[in-house]
């Protein structure tokens, strides 16, 4: 779990890091640009966080009974696809970028991608003394240069029956506080089985439920030693909020049960640049920067959902996979009683 956790805050660290000087470096040529890159940089990797957050939310559709609760970690991977790893970057919609090649578009990678090889491209911004001036800028590359190839997500989730086919919901991930990072995400959902109102409940070989989950993250990331730029209180802050409705289907058997359904993934995740900014060139200071920009992705899709879930006693494992446009894997070690 602990090693989930932290590849996952690597993963949320490097979608800003990856890109932090060259966005700096940005600022220089207007805070637009910079706002522009970002943007399409980023929202692949804040949409595929919205899916793997919102994953291993059920394991079956049969509701819990009164008193019935369920302990259990859950480890997520989002998977992205080569959509997710590139966009076209077309120098029509910047104010001071263009390629050096001399193309006005190219497909350049995003925070998921990899740019193989360096895609360079030139800021033109105004000198205070010498007028306007040109820099070479070389765009970020992103995760899949380290070899990753995955949105990771971990969580502590608690479930507990209150009878009539009702059960609730509650995740969390344990908070992180240290100087440079502060993480926290969360969430809560309501399960309700409705084919335990039914006559029939105890004879039927399936269960139908519904289900409404809500998670919430949020982390601040410090800048200000990393972004090379002078300044103070430099640092990003996300905040990202999601709405999960699913429809679940189950076999209800003794040991090995198969559940799956449909669902609707409705989030969104805005990040911004806060903090002062002062771009220079060499012992030249240009007015200072503050607040740069923010940022911010929506994501609303429908998922698909296939599992399997294995009970020994109070000992259950399920592992499960979802189809939607970023399919994504879990695997959860559950511990309860019924």
């Amino acid at each position: 779990m602990k090693k989930i956790i932290l590849l996952m805050l690597l993963c949320l660290i490097t979608f800003t890091s990856k890109a932090q000087n060259e966005i700096d470096a940005l600022l220089a040529a207007g805070v637009e640009d910079a706002a522009q890159f970002a943007n399409d940089y980023l929202m692949p990797g804040t949409d595929g966080l919205i899916h793997s957050i919102n994953t291993n939310w059920f394991n079956t559709a049969d509701a819990k009974p009164l008193g019935g609760f369920e302990i259990s970690i859950i480890a997520n991977a989002a998977s992205p696809n080569s959509e997710n790893k590139s966009f076209l970057m077309n120098s029509a919609d910047y104010n001071n970028v263009q390629f050096i090649q001399g193309s006005q578009s190219q497909m350049v990678a995003t925070v998921l991608g990899h740019n193989d090889p360096d895609v360079i491209v030139q800021v033109t911004y105004d000198d205070p003394i010498f007028g306007q001036q040109t820099e070479d800028i070389t765009l970020p590359t992103g995760l899949a240069s380290e070899n990753i190839n995955m949105i990771p997500s971990a969580f502590i989730q608690g479930a507990i029956g209150l009878g009539k086919g009702i059960e609730l919901k509650a995740r969390f991930i344990p908070k992180i506080d240290t100087e440079d990072v502060k993480f926290n995400a969360y969430g809560a959902g309501v399960q309700v089985e409705f084919t335990k109102w039914l006559p029939a409940d105890k004879l039927m070989p399936i269960a139908i439920s519904g289900l409404v989950a809500y998670t919430h993250l949020d982390a601040t990331y410090n800048l200000t030693e990393s972004s090379g730029i002078q300044g103070e209180d430099q640092r990003l802050e996300n905040d990202t909020n999601t709405l999960l409705l699913q429809l679940i289907a189950s076999t209800k058997l003794p040991v090995i049960n198969f559940y799956g359904g449909l669902g609707y993934i409705k989030g969104e995740s805005e990040s911004d640049m806060l903090g002062t900014y002062i771009v220079s060139n060499g012992v030249l200071t240009a007015d200072a920067i503050v607040d740069p920009f923010s940022v911010s992705s929506e994501v609303a899709a429908v998922r698909g959902t296939l599992g399997t879930k294995l009970k020994l006693g109070f000992f259950r494992i399920n592992a499960e996979y979802h189809f939607s446009e970023f399919n994504t894997y879990s695997l959860g070690i559950n511990f309860g009683f019924r």
